[in-house]
Order: C-alpha cells, then sequence, then structure tokens
C-alpha cells in the first residue's frame, strides 16, 4: 500500500512539475515575442528615418575635401574652416557628434550612396543634377567659379584659354563650367584630384589656367600666401553652396531649421566674417 501511495505522490509530482515548466516556456516565450514586436517599430523607424539612423550612431560622418577656407588644416595643426566648424554647430543642434572623413570628390556620391558617409559638407556647389540625385539642403553660401592664372598672363576673356593647358579638380563645378563654356571646351583640359594641385600646376607652369571656386581662391591667392603669383582674372558664373546627404533623407529639413536658428543667433555671420565669406539669402 505505501509502494502504491508513494508512485502516486510521485507520478503527482512529475505532473506539477511539468505544468510548472510548461508555464515557465510559454510566459519566457511571450516575453521575448512582447520584446521582439516592441523593438521592431524602432529598428523600423532607424531603418525609414535617416535621421534616426545617423542619430542612433551618435554621429555624422561628414564627407570632406582639404579645401581652405571650408575643410583645412590650420597653422597650429587644428582641423577648422568655415564648413567644419558650421557643421560642428548643427551636429550639436541634431544632438550628435561630427566625424570628418577625408574623401575622393569624383566619387563622393558614390560613398555617400553606400554610407561610407552621411554627407557631403564641403562647399558643394548645388546644381540641378545633384539635388535630383541627393537630398540637399537650401543655401547656406554664395559661391562662384573663377580663372586663376599666373601674375603676369595676357588675360581678355576666355577666349585666350583656347588651346592652352586648364585645370580643375574632377567631378567639381569648375569641370562642368569648362565643359560648356564655348571657349574652355576647346582647351586643353586636365582634371586633377584636388582643388589645391590645381593651384600647383598653375603655380610651377605646367598649366595656364585653373577654374577653381571663388572662396578657395580668395583664400589661398594672392599676397601674403603661398601662392602671391597667382591671380584671379575673371568670374564665370555664381553660385550657391549646399549640404548633401543620401537621395530621400530627411536630415536636410533638421540641418535647414538648425541653419534658421543659427542664422538667428548670429552664429553662422560671424563664421562667415570670420572666412571672408557671404552668406545665401
Amino acid at each position: 500500500m505505501k509502494r502504491l501511495v508513494s508512485a502516486f505522490l510521485a507520478g503527482a509530482m512529475a505532473l506539477s512539475l511539468a505544468a510548472c515548466g510548461g508555464a515557465a516556456s510559454t510566459s519566457t516565450a511571450a516575453s521575448s515575442a512582447a520584446a521582439s514586436a516592441s523593438a521592431a517599430p524602432a529598428s523600423s523607424a532607424v531603418a525609414d528615418s535617416d535621421l534616426a539612423y545617423i542619430q542612433s550612431n551618435g554621429k555624422m560622418v561628414v564627407g570632406y575635401t582639404v579645401y581652405e577656407p571650408m575643410n583645412y588644416t590650420d597653422a597650429d595643426g587644428s582641423f577648422t574652416g568655415f564648413d567644419t566648424e558650421l557643421a560642428t554647430a548643427v551636429c550639436e543642434k541634431l544632438g550628435v557628434e561630427p566625424e570628418f572623413v577625408e574623401i575622393n570628390w569624383d566619387t563622393k556620391e558614390t560613398e555617400l550612396a553606400a554610407k561610407s558617409i552621411d554627407c557631403i559638407w564641403n562647399g558643394l556647389t548645388l546644381t540641378d543634377d545633384r539635388e535630383e540625385n541627393m537630398a540637399c539642403t537650401k543655401p547656406y553660401v554664395k559661391n562662384a567659379q573663377v580663372v586663376v592664372v599666373k601674375d603676369g598672363t595676357d588675360y581678355t576673356s576666355t577666349a585666350d584659354l583656347i588651346g592652352k593647358t586648364v585645370v580643375a579638380e574632377a567631378g567639381s563645378a569648375g569641370e562642368t563650367t569648362i565643359t560648356e563654356n564655348a571657349d574652355l571646351s576647346q582647351a586643353d583640359y586636365i582634371a586633377k584630384s584636388v582643388q589645391t594641385d590645381c593651384l600647383m600646376e598653375v603655380a610651377a607652369g605646367t598649366a595656364d589656367a585653373a577654374i577653381l571656386d571663388l572662396t578657395l581662391a580668395s583664400a589661398m591667392i594672392g599676397e601674403g600666401t603661398d601662392y602671391a603669383d597667382l591671380k584671379m582674372v575673371d568670374e564665370l558664373n555664381v553660385e550657391e553652396y549646399g549640404v548633401a546627404f543620401r537621395k530621400g533623407s530627411d536630415v536636410p529639413d533638421a540641418v535647414n531649421t538648425a541653419f534658421d536658428e543659427l542664422k538667428a543667433d548670429g552664429t553662422m555671420q560671424a563664421l562667415a566674417d570670420k572666412y571672408g565669406l557671404t552668406l545665401a539669402d
């Protein structure tokens, strides 16, 4: 009899433990499902929003090329410039840190699409083509393409450069100006990797002229610079700079709001005065 009672009690205990185990498994499964469900909206938001993606990373990866006065290293070894300081101020408003990554200007769109960088913030001239293929902010600085030659060069118009060697940065507004100008398109055009290389070519006499951004030329040539023997002789077309993000990105709206705030409190004008630039209207 005792054996029967013991067997009965053992069986009952086993059933009780199995039931508890099943309840625990069900509870765990339910908790996991709930956690997954709550995480799904957050993951979806990051996937759908470029701003959420950047903020979730805690940083904005800014693509740039060395280009005074926009992004460059000063005599003290500090990385500075108008765009460097402006991007830093905007990132502070967005709650992220800026991370500056030097890029190849000719492949900037590819790096942007591949998410190697989050934006191109480096004196980017706004064009219809760029605004169609990337999400761009509103203009923030005025610019122009200028002709730079060695001091003493005879120049009256772009017609003087037909058949001459002309340089510009590959993929730049200067390159576009050359291909679209009736006279410059008949020059012997050589593309360089960065605008500063163009100055070196003209200074060395291996190029007759360079087509560059007014902002860079104003900062880097003439008296008191490393290129005191170079001069601007012509202004070809007026342009404006903007910041480019991935196509479909929602970040430009947030940056535009930051621009408005930084204009209102005088930050942008102070930076423009510091670096000798003119803000866009």
